[in-house]
């Protein structure tokens, strides 16, 4: 009896302790800041990082603009000139030049763009959100030899333009509004229609939710290198079914904003591509054969290194074929050159990735062929195809390619994946590969590179330690001087109470996986801690990367402080640069290969580490992190004592075609993969503490799954908690202290079901 009180009372004494740390964050952070509190993180007081750019080379990588507070207004920002072998520094145009004809203040500038001569200036402002981005607003153009400042759009409705890009001439910009393009004559600033037939449905020059979020497109139309036509996507989604989001709280009756999202094994958007006069007229569509217009996606198209032809990338219903084609703009004819398949999935090359060399008789494109992902260069007719980057090892990216040199850049990291560093390979593919970033550097590097190769912008992070930015000399790596030091940030972490963390490897039998554990700082090994992993395991991102963090690695570091071991595992499945084997494997078994992979590296953990407390094991994770959080405490109950889900997936079949058939093939022909993948399926098995919470104006993961896993817990009588969050959406931060409040949450939620703090074996 004695015993029990005594337990009873330290629970209490836990439960008022965790429902009180939040009101208490404020004198602990006057009074020692060595320890971090949530007001502390989110109040962008101490932690914030310094702000640079935009920055762009100019186009004959002879200096790179950026934006600085102006030296003479209150508000607004100069355009700055830099030149990186002197570094001497110019105002190209002043916050002043920027003072809209009857206003007091200059635009505020969201986003700018030069001219292909570097005489006229466009200016992105009072931008607005689509989606997830803030894609249409206003455009500015500043003419740097009349110093005339023009808005763009007519008497259009304010922040109602999206895309606006100058002509290869720079007499004109072309824009879409309303779902319609237009080209505007700077001179007369007559516009004219290039479409017209643009509704809510018929999509011209833009895209669709869908396109938007899984194919990243969101700018859909493209100026031809003479000037003379556009080319540009048409979507028409009048078949996609609706779904309704519910606004309860801003007006007295509740407000219904529809959404067409095509949930698996729905149709999507007709999609077809076709070329129009820049002058207009006609639009010349071309011809596609085969699969149904419903079937396949235009996944991404350029110009092909000419006015006659453009270059589009086929990819089919599975996705697991991407066929390379170029089209004809005056026969409207398709030729495929070039196909990537896969008995999985093929992943789209972005432009990035996809360049013309040798006069455009070449081009790049990235491939898992030989089973790592590497650069080939593609002869134009597709007969001629080269890997120039040859190895056990995958390529990331491509950052620059250095024409006149002959030399590629690429970010890979051949012996640690969780880490990025600057290689390059000669364009023939003879000679052996370099590494650009010095030996010995560790961390995450990503480099911003000038047109002629010579100099790059690079930002340096790792695994607790705040991002740095120098500008440098390539290929030595030289360091010509610093752009962001964050000084005040990294000062303030540096003297903040932390524990050892480290990398490591768990072996699981068949593969190893990469993992991090953050310890608290007082750590002793003969006692036993609470372990909370944060997770995400699918196949569009990874946890275990020696990179800076932010936010996240803060309140890590705060549940530390307060006696927690804080882990994350990457599973197999993860998109991290271990071979075409590792990223998919988890074909067609989506949230089933991945939970045992997490469980069996539990276990090991377990064993080798026996100051890990198997009776306090938590995990949590966003999205497809909470996904996984749900399928491990719902499918190993025995080794998942707490668990917080935010804005998951609750059933895939609810989610949308790219993403989930991507991975998971047709519902019709994996159904049962689909239902055991599904952490619905499984939630009558749950016995530990569940904490859940959702947007309800979430327009990607629906409201709809959190209110169907509802409904299952309820029906098998299993007791959770939930939270919520009205109007806002997937990332859950519209409104007023909205983040820090769902943080408070977590951390109250935590430290109340899985206390804190070392116990005795």
């Amino acid at each position: 009896m004695k015993k029990n009180v005594i337990l009873f009372i330290s629970m209490v004494v836990i439960t008022l302790f965790a429902i009180l740390c939040t009101g208490t964050d404020k004198n602990q952070a006057q009074n020692d800041l060595s320890l971090l509190t949530l007001e502390r993180i989110f109040s962008d007081r101490d932690f914030s990082a310094e702000r640079f750019g935009p920055a762009r080379w100019l186009e004959d990588g002879s200096g790179y603009t950026t934006l600085e507070k102006s030296q003479t207004l209150e508000i607004g920002r100069d355009i700055v000139r830099y030149d990186p072998e002197t570094g001497r520094r110019e105002i190209l145009i002043s916050a002043e030049r920027l003072v809209p004809p009857g206003e007091n203040e200059p635009l505020r500038i969201d986003n700018y763009i030069w001219a292909q001569d570097g005489k006229k200036l466009l200016v992105y402002t009072n931008s607005k959100r689509v989606w997830r981005q803030n894609t249409r607003g206003d455009y500015w153009v500043l003419d740097l030899e009349t110093w005339k400042l023009q808005k763009l759009g007519g008497a259009a409705d304010p922040s109602t333009l999206m895309f606006a890009k100058f002509s290869p001439d720079g007499s004109q910009v072309g824009y879409v509004m309303k779902n319609n393009i237009y080209v505007e004559d700077l001179a007369t600033q007559r516009i004219i229609p290039l479409t017209s037939d643009g509704t809510k449905t018929l999509i011209n020059g833009t895209f669709d939710w869908v396109y938007e979020e899984e194919l990243g497109l969101r700018d859909g139309f493209r100026w031809s290198p003479d000037g003379k036509h556009i080319a540009y996507w048409q979507l028409d989604s009048s078949g996609i079914r609706e779904f309704y989001l519910i606004n309860n709280t801003d007006s007295l009756y509740p407000k219904i904003t529809p959404i067409q999202y095509p949930k698996v094994g729905t149709d999507n958007s007709v999609c077809r591509v076709g070329v129009v006069p820049a002058s207009g007229g006609e639009t010349r569509w071309f011809q596609f054969s085969g699969d149904s217009t419903r079937d396949y996606y235009i996944a991404r198209m350029e110009w092909a290194h000419s006015s006659e032809e453009v270059i589009l990338q086929h990819l089919n219903r599975l996705q697991n074929t991407n066929t390379v084609m170029l089209g004809n703009i005056q026969t409207g004819e398709l030729r495929p050159v070039f196909i990537d398949a896969d008995e999985t999935w093929v992943e789209v090359v972005s432009e990035n990735d996809l360049r013309w060399i040798s006069g455009g008789k070449y081009f790049t494109w990235i491939s898992e062929r030989d089973g790592w992902q590497h650069v080939y260069v593609v002869s134009r007719d597709g007969k001629d195809v080269k890997c120039v980057t040859p190895g056990n090892f995958d390529v990331i990216s491509i950052q620059n390619i250095d024409v006149e040199g002959g030399w590629i850049y690429f970010i890979a990291s051949p012996d640690n994946p969780t880490q990025r560093f600057l290689y390059r390979a000669r364009l023939d593919g003879e000679e052996n590969i370099e590494r650009v970033t010095p030996e010995g550097s560790l961390g995450s590097h990503r480099y911003q590179i000038s047109p002629d190769g010579r100099w790059a912008i690079h930002n340096f992070s790792s695994f607790g330690v705040s991002p740095k930015i120098d500008l440098v000399e390539l290929p030595g790596h030289h360091i010509l001087r610093p752009l962001v030091d964050n000084e005040k940030l990294r000062t303030n972490v540096e003297n903040l109470e932390r524990g050892e963390f480290e990398f490591f490897r768990v072996n699981i039998g068949d593969v190893e996986l990469d993992g991090w554990m953050m310890k608290p700082p007082d750590f002793d090994s003969g006692k036993k801690y609470p372990l909370l992993f944060h997770i995400y395991g699918e196949p569009a991102g990874s946890t275990v990367r020696d990179s800076w963090g932010g936010r996240n690695y803060l309140w890590h570091l705060m549940l530390t402080q307060r006696g927690y071991l804080v882990a994350s595992l990457d599973n197999r499945g993860t998109n991290v640069p271990r071979g075409r084997d590792w990223r998919k494997s988890i074909y067609r078994q989506v949230g089933i290969l991945a939970t045992k992979d997490q469980a069996a590296a539990l276990r090991r953990l377990l064993k080798d580490r026996p100051y890990i407390d198997p009776g306090r094991i938590g995990i949590w994770g966003w999205s497809g992190g909470g996904q996984m959080s749900l399928n491990m405490i719902f499918r190993y109950p025995e080794l998942y004592s707490t668990a917080m889900a935010i804005a998951f997936v609750s059933d895939q079949r609810l989610y949308d075609t790219i993403y989930q058939e991507r991975y998971m093939g047709l519902p019709d022909d994996n159904e049962e993969g689909y239902i055991n993948g599904s952490p619905i399926t499984h939630a009558h098995r749950l016995e530990g503490n569940l904490l859940i919470a959702h947007g309800t104006a979430d327009d990607n993961v629906h409201y709809q799954s959190f209110e169907r896993l509802i409904n299952e817990l309820v029906k098998h009588n299993k007791p959770f908690t939930m939270m919520s969050y009205p109007n806002r959406t997937h990332g859950i931060s519209e409104g007023e202290n909205t983040t820090r409040h769902l943080f408070s949450l977590l951390t109250r939620y935590l430290m109340t079901k899985m206390p804190p703090g070392p116990q005795s074996p």
